[in-house]
C-alpha cells in the first residue's frame, strides 16, 4: 500500500470521529463551519476524512471546552497548536542513534468508543460535558484532571451536584438501555469519581471533637454519595468516621457505642435498603453517666428514606448541601 493510500485508510469519517470524541456529528460540523476546524486536506467530491493530525485538533478542542474555555478561543488555540512550527532539533538529538529517531510517535491515550455511544447530559456545566466525553472515550487521565479541577475550583457541593451527578446519571441511563455494551463507561466513570472524592476527603489528622459517623445501610451497596459527604466534611474541617456501604447491623451498633457520635448519617439509595427498625435502634442508643446520658441524632439520607419510611425523630436532609449544614450544626 502506498503512503497516500495508507493515510487514507487510517483517516476517520465524521461519524466515526464523533463516536471517538463522544460528541454528535452535528457538533463537529458546527465547529467546522463556525471556527474552521476541518480536515487539513480535502479531496473534491468525496466525504470528509479526518486524518490523525485533524483528530488531534478536535481532541484538544474538546479538552479546552471541557475546562471552561469559550469555543471560539478553544478553536483558535487548537488550530494554533496544529500550525505551530516543529521544535528545532537539538545537538543531542542529532547524535542520537538512527533507530531511536525513527521510532513512531506514541499513540493517543484516548480510545474509540463503541459505535454510537454518547452520554446525553443535557444543559450542564462545561466540566460535566467534558467529563461525559472523556468517559465515552475511556480517557482516564482526562477524567481524573476534570474531576480534580472541578473539586478544587468549584468546591465539593457544586462539583458533586453539577459535574459528577449528571454524568453518572447519564451513564446509568445508558447502561439501563444498552446493558453490558455501556457498562465499561459506567464502571470507569464511577471509579474515577470515587477516587477524586476520596482524594478530597483524605487528611493526616482528625479535627478535634466528636466525629459524625457515616454509613450505608446493611444491604446498601451505593457508596458514592457517602464519599461526596465525607469530602464535603473534610472541606469544612469537620470530624467524621466513614464506614462506607453495607455496614452490618451489629458492626454499626458497635461503632456507635465505641465512638459516641453526636450524629449518625445512614444512607439508603432505594426503599428496600431502608431499615426503619435499625435506624430507630441507633437513635435510641445512649451513653454516659446516669442523669447525663446522651445519644446521637440520626440523619436518614438518600431517596430510600422518602415518604413514610423515615423513622420518627430523625432528620431528613434533602441534598448534599443540606446534609453538610445539618451535620455542621450538630458537630459545632
Amino acid at each position: 500500500m502506498t503512503a497516500p493510500a495508507a493515510e487514507a485508510a487510517a483517516a476517520l469519517t465524521t461519524g466515526a470521529l464523533a463516536r471517538r470524541l463522544g460528541v454528535s456529528p452535528t457538533t463537529i460540523r458546527s465547529w467546522e463551519s463556525r471556527y474552521g476546524i476541518g480536515p487539513a486536506r480535502r479531496a473534491p467530491g468525496r466525504h470528509r476524512r479526518w486524518e490523525p493530525q485533524d483528530v488531534a485538533v478536535l481532541e484538544e478542542m474538546c479538552r479546552l471546552t471541557a475546562r471552561g474555555t469559550a469555543p471560539a478561543e478553544a478553536a483558535r488555540l487548537a488550530l494554533t497548536a496544529r500550525t505551530a512550527p516543529a521544535a528545532p532539533v537539538t545537538p543531542a538529538a542529532r547524535t542520537a542513534p538512527a533507530r531511536a529517531r525513527a521510532l513512531p510517535p506514541r499513540p493517543s491515550p484516548t480510545v474509540p468508543a463503541p459505535g454510537g455511544t454518547t452520554l446525553p447530559v443535557g444543559a450542564v456545566r462545561p466540566e460535566c460535558r467534558g467529563l461525559a466525553r472523556a468517559a465515552v472515550r475511556l480517557d482516564a487521565p482526562e477524567m481524573a484532571r476534570i474531576l480534580r479541577r472541578s473539586i478544587d475550583d468549584l468546591g465539593t457541593v457544586t462539583a458533586w451536584t453539577e459535574v459528577m451527578t449528571p454524568a453518572l446519571r447519564a451513564a446509568g441511563r445508558k447502561w439501563a438501555v444498552e446493558g453490558e455494551r455501556c457498562v465499561d463507561v459506567e464502571h470507569l466513570l464511577s471509579w474515577h469519581v470515587s477516587a477524586a472524592l476520596r482524594r478530597a476527603a483524605e487528611r493526616e489528622d482528625q479535627p478535634p471533637g466528636p466525629a459524625a459517623l457515616l454509613a450505608g445501610m446493611p444491604t446498601e451497596l451505593h457508596a458514592l454519595p457517602l464519599e461526596a459527604l465525607a469530602a464535603g466534611l473534610a472541606e469544612r474541617g469537620l470530624p467524621f468516621l466513614m464506614f462506607g456501604a453495607a455496614l452490618p447491623p451489629e458492626a454499626l451498633m458497635e461503632a456507635v457505642h465505641r465512638t459516641g457520635p453526636p450524629a449518625v448519617l445512614l444512607w439508603s439509595q432505594v426503599a428496600r435498603t431502608a431499615d426503619r427498625a435499625l435506624a430507630h435502634r441507633v437513635a435510641r442508643t445512649t451513653w454516659g453517666p446516669h442523669g447525663a446520658r446522651t445519644g446521637p441524632v440520626v440523619l436518614a439520607a438518600g431517596p430510600g428514606w422518602a415518604g413514610p419510611r423515615r423513622p420518627p425523630g430523625t432528620l431528613r436532609p434533602r441534598d448534599l448541601a443540606g446534609a453538610l449544614d445539618q451535620l455542621e450544626r450538630l458537630l459545632r
